[in-house]
């Protein structure tokens, strides 16, 4: 294959920075690579200064759309395949950004619901308010054949909204974590199977949370979507490849 044939992933990320971080790295450790050359090659735009996704979906902040529309277009521009987006409440706004570019945007939310259905067949979902409110998780639920459950309001207010802010501030992430493991004990006496970590924070302090339910993460959902779309193994050749140290 050509280098021009080779597909470029563009991630859309900085939202928050930390989980775009989590995210490259996630997808460089699940690629079966065996050189640095077997690698998808990668294009990113992270901007953290993109509006809040949750105010916005709440009518408490300005639209997001502008924003990704311009970090898209320059990832496109840039010569993106397709484009990933590791952020679950971006979602809301992702097919006004597929139709003003004009570039495939893989769906994270779909992914990670299509891997909880593999599983269970009720599942609960630890997400921001605002994927929430937009009601992404509930309509990939319908699509796919999975009921979908959400903790009580006040369990979002007092456990999941705090513990993805305690992340993105920087904050005691085993605080976090004992306010994500609370709240995957409702779900659990709710009669979830299991629970998503529909939020890239999430995956980042959800270790006690998985002792408690099986967890689907929408991180590494994500990067296997992007594996099966765009990775292909290299065809072997007849000198053995060296991975010469970087």
């Amino acid at each position: 294959m050509s280098k021009s044939q080779v597909p470029v992933l563009g991630i859309l990320g900085g939202m928050g920075p930390l989980a775009t971080a989590d995210f490259y790295r996630r997808l460089v450790e699940r690629t079966p690579a065996g050189a640095d050359q077997e690698h998808l090659p990668v294009l990113m735009w992270a901007d953290p200064r993109v509006p809040d996704r949750t105010a916005a979906l709440l009518g408490e902040g300005p639209s997001p759309v502008p924003a990704l529309v311009e970090g898209a277009r320059w990832l496109r521009r840039a010569g993106a395949s397709c484009i990933a987006v590791p952020c679950n409440t971006a979602h809301a706004y992702l097919g006004q950004v597929s139709r003003a570019v004009g570039v495939e945007v893989l769906d994270m939310v779909e992914a990670a619901v299509g891997s909880a259905v593999l599983r269970v067949k009720r599942v609960g979902v630890l997400a921001t308010c605002g994927t929430r409110t937009a009601g992404l998780y509930e309509r990939a639920g319908e699509r796919l054949g999975v009921a979908v459950v959400q903790v009580p309001l006040e369990v979002q207010q007092e456990c999941v909204d705090p513990a993805i802010g305690i992340v993105k501030s920087g904050g005691r992430l085993a605080e976090a974590e004992e306010l994500i493991a609370e709240a995957a004990t409702v779900l659990k006496k709710q009669g979830a199977q299991a629970a998503i970590a529909a939020c890239t924070e999430i995956p980042l302090v959800s270790g006690p949370a998985s002792q408690l339910l099986p967890l689907v993460d929408s991180t590494d959902a994500l990067v296997d979507a992007i594996l099966a779309r765009l990775w292909r193994s290299p065809r072997p050749t007849s000198c053995g490849a060296t991975n010469a140290a970087g």
